[in-house]
């Protein structure tokens, strides 16, 4: 009685672990590629809207969602500390923005120079 109980309860953890192996590495792993942020966010037409003041709560938001995304990824090329460094700025000041913050507009407007990028990380 006591082997077949303590058989069960290995069981039971060995399935338990199998099932829940490798769930936590999904929460490092970025929502949106640096391909999508920049379709999305730069070519199309939700950082001019949020640039304007004319964006809807939703649409800072999910701006913010696509900058998180970029600081959760490695550049194609260049320096991953650089990347870190300007990508945080980028969030940070999108989530000013979110928050009302008119200190944080300049900061977006200034994170957002595609050369500024382009010449050190794009592959």
């Amino acid at each position: 009685m006591l082997r077949r109980m303590v058989g069960l309860i290995l069981g039971c953890a060995v399935l338990v672990g199998t099932a829940t192996y490798g769930l936590g590495d999904d929460k490092d792993k970025p929502k949106y590629t640096i391909k999508e942020v920049m379709k999305e966010a730069h070519k199309g037409p939700l950082l001019k809207k949020v640039l304007s003041g004319k964006a809807s709560m939703e649409e800072k938001d999910q701006l913010v969602a696509f900058y998180t995304a970029l600081t959760q990824s490695k550049p194609p090329k260049g320096d991953e500390k650089e990347w870190k460094e300007k990508t945080t700025a980028l969030l940070e000041a999108a989530k000013g923005v979110a928050k009302g913050d008119a200190d944080a507009m300049p900061k977006l407007k200034k994170g957002t120079n595609c050369m500024a990028c382009h010449s050190s990380f794009k592959g």
